[in-house]
């Protein structure tokens, strides 16, 4: 080629991409991001095979489970004496109230009234029964009266005695054993476990 196109001497200009610095950045970016996380999986591996740091104190360990409360003392739960039943029948079936009522008598319930529901559960009780007394009852006298007979429902009225109405509802064939309503007493009135971290 001549004219002003002839090449003269002896550089030739190269032809190669630009770098792109920004791949470059990522990329070490990424390894040391890597590297990183796989140290300190590392340091927690070593940390749950050797038993981490055994001179930490208890109260380091108290704050690392925040829920944990100390336990609470037992419920003051009243006597079955000290409970007064009301036991109502609100099935067809004759006889269950006086039934239930002298078995719970002989479990150590003061027994009040016993008959035939009041129309307003006359017939309309689904399940086993309905606890019913004042809104003081719900955590005294119910969670007693309710070892008794399992799968009862609670309800409260405006009542201003202590008095507590068993109603037997459609589904009521027999207290609970004698044996199960101890046991279920007796994990009553244990404290609830503190939770464990």
């Amino acid at each position: 080629m001549g004219g002003k196109y002839r090449i003269t001497g002896d550089k030739y200009p190269r032809m190669r991409r630009p770098r792109r610095r920004g791949k470059l950045i990522l990329a070490a970016s990424a390894s040391v991001v890597a590297l990183g996380l796989a140290g300190w999986g590392t340091l927690q591996l070593i940390d749950v095979f050797t038993g981490g740091d055994r001179q930490a104190s208890a109260a380091d360990h108290e704050t690392d489970c925040p829920s944990a409360k100390p336990s609470a003392p037992a419920k003051a739960l009243p006597k079955p004496a000290k409970i007064t039943v009301n036991v109502y029948n609100a099935t067809p079936r004759s006889g269950l109230a006086k039934k239930a009522a002298d078995e719970l008598k002989k479990r150590g319930f003061t027994i009040g009234e016993v008959g035939n529901a009041p129309a307003a559960y006359d017939k309309k009780v689904a399940g086993t029964g309905v606890l019913l007394g004042a809104p003081s009852a719900v955590n005294v006298s119910f969670p007693v009266l309710g070892t008794q007979l399992q799968g009862t429902v609670s309800k409260t009225d405006a009542r201003g005695t202590a008095d507590v109405d068993l109603i037997l509802g459609t589904k009521f064939k027999a207290l609970s054993t004698p044996q199960s309503a101890a046991a279920a007493l007796a994990a009553l009135a244990k404290p609830a476990p503190a939770p464990s971290c």
